[in-house]
């Protein structure tokens, strides 16, 4: 939640780069922060509760204002952002263990924010891709639950590089990385990252 109000607070004072990045920050927090409570034994309905806030702050919000310019139609568009991730957070259980049902919302906010640093900040890169993560996300289709630490050795490395590239964020290249790990989340849920897998 903290890479969330951060990212947030870097947007509204136009630091468009740090907010993609706090973004991507997240994205590896929120992928270890479920495999830290269950190995510590402290999970709880109430971690549950913040870590849908905490999702709904960092991949809902912060991920919506990168989209953010004066025009009414790129507002329009956050909001619809907002919204989707809002649904998808809310109502897109799929009953099935260890399914999801609709893309996660940590997925399309790496996809976007990587967007964002490769394309030097291009809005019509942005709407484009923004239209297509709302789509996936409001999807009927079933994606994997993604225990990335708690999975193979190499989804563990895939983890370590996502970690080692936070710290290469000054080379552009860098957000490459996290721009094919989410695709291929799209592209080969359950071959890669099914649980089973």
């Amino acid at each position: 939640m903290v890479m969330g109000m951060a990212s947030i607070l870097s947007s509204l004072n136009g630091h468009q780069y740090l907010a993609c990045w706090l973004v991507l920050i997240g994205y590896l927090l929120d992928l270890a922060d479920g495999a830290v409570a269950r190995r510590l034994d402290a999970c709880s309905a109430l971690g549950a509760k913040l870590d849908d806030f905490a999702d709904f702050t960092t991949f809902g919000i912060a991920t919506s204002l990168l989209l953010r310019t004066p025009d009414l139609l790129d507002n329009v568009l956050c909001m619809c952002y907002v919204m989707s991730v809002f649904v998808r957070l809310c109502f897109f259980s799929s009953g099935i263990p260890f399914m999801y049902r609709g893309l996660p919302c940590i997925y399309s906010s790496a996809i976007l924010a990587s967007a964002s640093l490769l394309s030097g900040g291009n809005m019509a890169v942005l709407r484009v891709t923004a239209v297509a993560m709302i789509l996936f996300m409001i999807s009927q289709n079933f994606y994997p639950h993604d225990r990335v630490l708690e999975s193979q050795a190499w989804k563990k490395a895939v983890y370590a590089g996502g970690v080692v590239m936070v710290f290469c964020s000054s080379f552009p290249p860098a957000c490459v990385y996290y721009l094919l790990w989410s695709v291929s989340y799209i592209l080969f849920p359950t071959s890669l990252w099914s649980c089973k897998v």
